[in-house]
This record gives C-alpha cells, sequence and structure tokens, in this order.
C-alpha cells in the first residue's frame, strides 16, 4: 500500500539543448516532466518507495506524455483526474555555464488550478506514513489553497508527519506580503519544514538558522526544521532541543540546479520512511541534492538504490 502522498502541479519543461544561449535564441530543447512535487514522487519511487500523486491534468498530448511518465515511474495515479476543460501547464528553461538557468512559464489557468478541493476528501489516508505539500500548488489558485489547508487537516488529524518545502515562487503570487502570509500559513501546519537559506531570510527575516529554526519551531504542530545551506549542507533544530549541522556533499560538474532542493526532500523523505534517524535522513538529503545538479532535467540525476550506495561511499 502507498506509504507516501503529495500534491502539486505536474509540469512539461521543454530545456534547451545548447549552453549558455537564451530562450530568444535556443533552436533545440528536450522534453521532459517536472514540477515540483512530481520531482519529489519521481525520486522516492525510483528509490523503491510507494507513492501516490494528487492532481489534475488536461486531456491533451501534454497531459498523457506527463501520465505516461509517472506510470512508467511507479507513480500510483488513483488520484489524478483529467479535463477536457483546461489544458495542462508547460515551460521553457534555458541551459547554463554557471547560476540557476532562466525559465519562462505557461500555466496559468492550468488544470491544476481548477483542481476541486472537494476530492481530498475521497483519499485513503490509512498507510499513509509521510504527506509532502510546497507553498507552489497554492499560488495557483484559491481552491488549491483550500486543498492544500484541508489536505494538512487531514494528516493531522490522522498524526501522518506533514513535510512542507516553500518552494517560494513570486510571480504566481499577487504581492509578496500574501506569498509571506499565506506560506507561512501553510508551514504551521507541518511537522517538519525545510525552507532554504534565501527563503527563510524572505519568508521571517533573517539570515540565522538558529533563528529561521526558533521562529518556526514556536508553531505548535512543528516538529522540525531543516534549512537547506546549499552546497555547505544543512541545519536542522528540534523541539525537543537538538540541532546540528549535517555537511553537503561536494560533485565535479554542475550542469543544472533546478531540482536540487526537491532532491533534498527525496533523501530527506526517503530516510525518515525507512526509519533512519534524522541525521542519516538530513545526509541523504544533501547527497541527493548534489547528485540532482549533475544532469539535466529536473528530476534526471535523482539515483536508485545502487547509485546512491555508491555515491555515498565514494564520498565518506
Amino acid at each position: 500500500m502507498p506509504e507516501f502522498l503529495s500534491i502539486g502541479e505536474p509540469l512539461v519543461v521543454f530545456a534547451a539543448e545548447d549552453k549558455d544561449q537564451s530562450l530568444v535564441e535556443a533552436e533545440s530543447f528536450k522534453k521532459y516532466v517536472a514540477g515540483a512535487e512530481l520531482n519529489v514522487c519521481l525520486g522516492l519511487s525510483k528509490l523503491n518507495n510507494i507513492v501516490h500523486y494528487v492532481s489534475m491534468l488536461g486531456r491533451d498530448p501534454f497531459g498523457e506524455f506527463i501520465i505516461d511518465s509517472i506510470q512508467r515511474s511507479k507513480i500510483k495515479t488513483d488520484y489524478i483526474s483529467l479535463t477536457d476543460k483546461y489544458k495542462t501547464g508547460f515551460y521553457f528553461k534555458n541551459k547554463v555555464s554557471t547560476g540557476d538557468p532562466n525559465t519562462f512559464y505557461f500555466r496559468a489557468g492550468s488544470a491544476a488550478s481548477h483542481f476541486d478541493a472537494a476530492k481530498i476528501s475521497q483519499i485513503d489516508f490509512s498507510n499513509l506514513k509521510v504527506i509532502h505539500v510546497t507553498g507552489i500548488f497554492a499560488a495557483l489558485s484559491s481552491e488549491n489553497m483550500k486543498a492544500l489547508l484541508e489536505l494538512e487537516n487531514f494528516a493531522n488529524n490522522r498524526n501522518i508527519m506533514l513535510t512542507f518545502d516553500p518552494n517560494l515562487r513570486p510571480a504566481l503570487w499577487k504581492n509578496q506580503s500574501t506569498m509571506i502570509r499565506a506560506t507561512n500559513h501553510l508551514a504551521a501546519n507541518a511537522t517538519v519544514v525545510m525552507p532554504g537559506i534565501n527563503e527563510a531570510e524572505i519568508l521571517m527575516g533573517s539570515r540565522d538558522p538558529k533563528a529561521i529554526a526558533e521562529f518556526y519551531l514556536k508553531r505548535k504542530r512543528t516538529q522540525i526544521v531543516v534549512i537547506k545551506l546549499g552546497a555547505k549542507g544543512a541545519y536542522f533544530q528540534t523541539k525537543q532541543g537538538s540541532s546540528g549541522f549535517i555537511p553537503g556533499y561536494k560533485v565535479n560538474t554542475v550542469v543544472d540546479t533546478v531540482g536540487a532542493g526537491d532532491g533534498f526532500a527525496v533523501g530527506f523523505i526517503h530516510g525518515i520512511l525507512n526509519s533512519c534517524s534524522l541525521q542519516q535522513a538530513i545526509s541523504y538529503g544533501n547527497a541527493i541534492g548534489a547528485m540532482a545538479v549533475t544532469s539535466e532535467g529536473d528530476n534526471d540525476g535523482y539515483p536508485d538504490l545502487k547509485q546512491l550506495s555508491r555515491f555515498l561511499n565514494s564520498n565518506q
């Protein structure tokens, strides 16, 4: 039975194949599936975890491509609905030698943004161990925000661990103050909050990991805060008072930074699902986040169990 579930907007991404060309200049693109929450599902399934994904797609070629990719990855599609009324979202990104690529989205009014919050009550929560959500889905529409809050309530009422990654996308929100208020509201319902250091500075005004952790641990439900520090690693603090820094992993070549944060979530949640210590789960997160930047595509660098083991053994 599925032990993990996430909800989000799946996208098709067209990634430029020639380096350091703008989206205006680029002529050759390769098609992939993407979307923050789907990235996490794909990564966890690749590590042999049993995964459910919740969303809505357009009944169109992009929707068919995504469904086919999800099913080939052995992710459960019971809670993915299709619609003829709205289209599946997609975006373009260029390929860069350094830094983050530029992206351009075609997702306004997408099928996923019209997800019916009433469908949350139709989910079977009985065997779930972890539910993962991000702030992206909430930014798409008020109905999506309603669906996320409903999902968080179901998780909390059943004592299911709820992990939350802010995944800030300012362009999707009406303004920054709305984004901060809504994102922190969602975070307050989570068991584990996992912001990046830059996100945390926007959300609560500090780059001090301890101050960030204490800000979120004041919330009643939050038990663990993990602050992602990029290549340096991650800092954690728990409500019980334990804290520490888990160093990151070095890689020789950075190809594409998109998907690294989701890769961290993959490793961390994999560790939790397999009853690892908090420190080991974070170390897995650091490892897969590092592996993610060595490949094209938002999730192509995520490893299977053998690849993860090899990477860890080679970096001892």
